[in-house]
């Protein structure tokens, strides 16, 4: 439900503070609704998640929104459009206020070439949605919407945010209105 990785966090807080040339790791931040990707545009840095939340979604060909995800600490973004050099698969928006690690791409295509620790990472990241995706297909399959719609609400309490009727609907794949029954049997 909200993906973190301390792991991914510490490793590149540690790059951050040994690097020589100030300008291969910068520090950003973003305001709360602010966007950091957006989908078929090229981005021109791999960022990972300092603080804050974002989340991360589709558009489809009719407009609607599909959230794939939502992305804490450690989270990294823009990663797979670099190694297959492709534009932004998915939008990428801030939740809350977000603080990432933009890190310049010639300066992280030489980590991927010489860095085993930074590749370790990364294989682990691509196995860790892997299976993400598959238990929340599955689990979509099996279970119904009150189900994921009572952790999304627990999400909010635990992280102290507010995620709008549209979010939730498109992190369920319903839409507004599928939503505001689900809320309605969730309160009897």
């Amino acid at each position: 439900m909200l993906r973190t990785n301390q792991l991914f966090l510490n490793y590149l807080e540690d790059l951050y503070e040994k690097q020589e040339r100030k300008e291969d790791i910068a520090v950003r931040s973003f305001s709360k609704g602010d966007r950091i990707f957006t989908q078929s545009e090229t981005s021109s840095k791999v960022m990972l998640i300092k603080e804050g939340i974002t989340k991360c979604f589709f558009v489809e060909e009719n407009d609607k929104e599909y959230i794939v995800e939502f992305l804490g600490k450690g989270e990294i973004i823009g990663e797979i459009e670099l190694i297959r050099n492709i534009p932004c698969l998915c939008s990428i928006e801030a939740v809350t206020d977000v603080t990432v690690y933009a890190v310049a791409i010639p300066y992280f295509r030489a980590l991927i070439k010489t860095d085993i620790s930074l590749n370790n990472l990364l294989l682990d990241v691509f196995a860790e949605r892997i299976v993400n995706t598959s238990k929340r297909a599955s689990y979509q399959q099996l279970y119904a919407a009150e189900h994921t719609l009572a952790q999304l609400i627990e999400l909010q309490a635990q992280q102290e945010i507010e995620i709008s009727k549209e979010d939730m609907a498109a992190y369920l794949g319903i839409t507004v209105r599928s939503l505001n029954r689900t809320l309605k049997n969730l309160d009897k």
